[in-house]
């Protein structure tokens, strides 16, 4: 049976919600709430593909026992704001920083975002790394998982904005 079967939707949305509460409560002193689920692979179009907004997406793989990536959606405003914070600058002190400074804080916390989803998947029995972080901007425009992938979408308000985490999830294959 793939690994990916084996672990309950209950228990990912449990580590997704554990992982960003932690780093979003300890890192920005922002308690996020879950607000909702979207469903699985199929059931939910992209969460960017319903927004005009410019989007900021950190994202974050792992690999091992299972291998998956997770996007982590803010608005601009919100990564502006989340920016701000985690490194203690004005908004005129980040729009002299620019863009890249942005980029390299949410990349940081998407990366401890992973990192305890990750620890959860560990302790679970399921063993892996992560990747290195990278970022996607722009809007209007929809990640699409390949057919294998178990997708789970999972929205958090915080601060008055959404916060998304779209978990995409693949068995090791080598195995």
């Amino acid at each position: 049976m793939p690994a990916t079967a084996e672990i309950s939707e209950t228990l990912i949305r449990e580590y997704i919600n554990r992982a960003v509460t932690d780093v979003f409560k300890t890192m920005l002193g922002r308690e996020p709430s879950f607000s909702a689920q979207a469903g699985l692979a199929g059931d939910a179009p992209s969460p960017t593909s319903e927004s005009a907004r410019p989007q900021v997406v950190g994202t974050v793989g792992f690999i091992g026992d299972i291998n998956g990536l997770i996007y982590l959606h803010l608005d601009v405003g919100f990564a502006r704001l989340c920016t701000c914070h985690l490194l203690g600058m004005s908004e005129a002190e980040l729009d002299e920083a620019g863009d890249e400074v942005i980029n390299d804080a949410i990349g940081e916390l998407t990366n401890m975002t992973v990192g305890g989803f990750k620890n959860g998947l560990c302790d679970a029995g399921y063993p892996c790394k992560l990747t290195i972080p990278s970022i996607l901007r722009g809007s209007n425009f929809s990640i699409e998982p390949i057919s294998d992938a178990i997708r789970h979408i999972y929205y958090f308000d915080c601060a008055e904005h959404r916060v998304v985490a779209d978990i995409l999830m693949k068995a090791d294959d080598s195995a």
